[in-house]
């Protein structure tokens, strides 16, 4: 079996997300035990996004909630789980914020539409604002009010996701933009499934654009100053997500046909931007 730590790097550069280049000023210990949570948020994502059978992919993800059992109460098999395992007590990661982002995951299988943004702020809170929890653990904290920055941000972080993935996601047959919102700029499930852009959409994209923004903007002037310093991964993350906000709303919201991204250069001098002076 790959070492497990060996497999978690592997596993998140594999995904060549953003997230790698907020990792690299982390001292060793800790970039190592956010690399292996990143690696288990991957794997029981990718449960949901790559098994096509629902009972199939329930299964798995009931296996997971055994892996996670396992690693604070016997021992795990998975590489994941025995990086997990090795580097939850010294950072204080609870077991049941782990199987909160399992029951996020869950969602997936039984939801593909939210009424509202109350109804999507669950998911988001589950799959994201948790793994914002549990990664201000690891980065370290002095102020308790960091960890309510840190949960903000991950809702900030998955609302872009969302904006980004409209059209991936309508593919799958999914909608995460509450229904709400789609009545209210004039927008029918059945022109985001078929990817028909138009200015009623662009509205409504801009109009989650905003939201997102003001989720980032409670995040960081909830901030403590005194822990800037040991959250810089997660503003340099917000840094490169906010960035692709603009270059979305800047290309006109035209996610139901393409994924916008940011080259590797640009987010390494947001990152290095950041790191320096952000």
């Amino acid at each position: 079996m790959m070492n497990p730590d060996a497999y978690c790097q592997e596993k998140a550069a594999a995904s060549g997300s953003s997230f790698y280049y907020s990792f690299l000023f982390l001292p060793t210990e800790r970039r190592r035990a956010i690399t292996a949570l990143y690696a288990f948020c991957r794997e029981v994502d990718d449960v949901v996004d790559e098994c096509h059978d629902p009972q199939l992919a329930q299964a798995k993800l009931d296996w997971w909630r055994r892996e996670v059992a396992a690693i604070y109460h016997g021992e795990p098999t998975h590489p994941v789980a025995l990086a997990l395992k090795a580097i939850a007590p010294r950072f204080n990661l609870p077991e049941e914020n782990l199987l909160e982002i399992i029951d996020g995951m869950e969602m997936d299988l039984h939801q593909s539409r939210y009424l509202d943004y109350k109804n999507l702020a669950l998911y988001c809170h589950r799959v994201a604002g948790v793994v914002g929890l549990l990664a201000a653990e690891i980065f370290g904290y002095t102020n308790r009010q960091t960890l309510k920055y840190a949960h903000e941000l991950g809702l900030a972080f998955q609302l872009t996701n969302i904006i980004r993935d409209v059209g991936e996601d309508a593919m799958r047959g999914r909608i995460y933009l509450p229904l709400e919102d789609l009545r209210r700029f004039n927008v029918t499930a059945k022109e985001i499934i078929e990817r028909q852009h138009s200015e009623r959409f662009e509205a409504l994209m801009r109009f989650q654009i905003e939201r997102a923004e003001t989720h980032y903007a409670q995040a960081l002037e909830l901030l403590p100053r005194e822990d800037r310093r040991k959250q810089k991964a997660g503003l340099i993350m917000a840094a490169i997500y906010r960035e692709l906000l603009h270059e979305i709303q800047a290309e006109g919201c035209k996610v139901l046909t393409q994924r916008t991204s940011l080259t590797s250069s640009r987010k390494l001098w947001l990152t290095l931007r950041t790191a320096l002076f952000g």
